[in-house]
Order: C-alpha cells, then structure tokens, then sequence
C-alpha cells in the first residue's frame, strides 16, 4: 500500500481503496444552484392584521364605555344680577371731620349684600362645594393608591454608603 495515494492520488492505488471510492463515490458533493422555496409565509401579516383589529375594536368599546359614563357638564343657574345697594357715604371735607367711620360702612354693605343672595343661591353654592369636596377626596385616594403600587414594599430610604 502507497500512503502518497490517500494523501494527493499519487503512486499506485490499492484495490481495496479503489473499491471503497466507488461504492463513496455517490455520496460526494454534488455542486448546484440554491433553490428557495416559492411558497409565501402569510402568517406574520395575517398576526398583525389580527391585532390591529383588536387594538381598534379594544379602543372602540373603550371609547363608548367611556362616553356614556360621563355625565352632562352642569352649570351654575346664574339669576340676573341684582344691583348692589350703593354705599350710604358722605365725602369727607378736609377742613371738617365726619363722625361716620369707613370701615363701619363697608361692614354695612357686606351684611346689605349678604342678605340679597337668595336660599337657591345658597344650596346651589353648598352643592357645588359638596362635589369639590367629592372630587378631592377621589383625587387623594387615586394619588394614594398610585403611590403605594409605584412604590416598593422593602424600600431602603437614605441608604449611604458607609467608609
């Protein structure tokens, strides 16, 4: 047996090694052109198509649900405007004093003022004060209850390092 054979074909080849070849021989790499597949894949559009769909129809019911839960926006019944009582005040001359103190006066016309509004004026005005308080303890609530998932159970607060 020549090794020379097996390593560059060269020298005299053994027979066996011959034998060997030709049953191999129809294994050995074959070169040809890469042929890809034709068939289009229409999944990963049809995916996305589905949860376009779903985005839009989640949005939609979201939107609806939304509008009827909304109430009308209400308005303050505005009577028409009574004027107010004209000041019961005496000009003041420099060379004599007036025995009238302003700040009395003024005092006088806010009570005057105060007795114009009427009782519907008034629950009107307890009303609305009602729903703000309303909507500020909704609001703290929401606020408290945002701060306490946004903020972790074990927290370190003023953690430093130490040396």
């Amino acid at each position: 047996m020549n090794d020379d054979y097996l390593w560059d074909k060269t020298g005299q080849p053994d027979p066996e090694i011959q034998k060997l070849e030709e049953i191999l021989g129809t294994l050995r790499y074959q070169p040809r052109p890469l042929a890809l597949p034709q068939k289009r894949n229409y999944f990963p559009l049809l995916a996305i198509a589905a949860s376009l769909l779903l985005a839009l129809l989640a949005g939609g019911i979201w939107l609806r649900v939304r509008s009827r839960n909304t109430t009308p926006p209400q308005q303050a019944k505005i009577d028409s405007p009574t004027p107010a009582p004209k000041p019961d005040v005496t000009p003041v001359l420099p060379e004599k004093k007036s025995a009238v103190n302003p700040s009395r006066v003024v005092a006088t016309n806010r009570r005057r003022h105060r007795s114009v509004q009427s009782a519907a004026e008034r629950e009107e005005a307890l009303m609305a004060k009602e729903q703000l308080m309303l909507a500020l303890r909704v609001t703290t609530q929401k606020l408290h209850l945002v701060h306490t998932r946004t903020s972790p159970a074990n927290q370190i607060k003023n953690q430093h390092r130490v040396g």
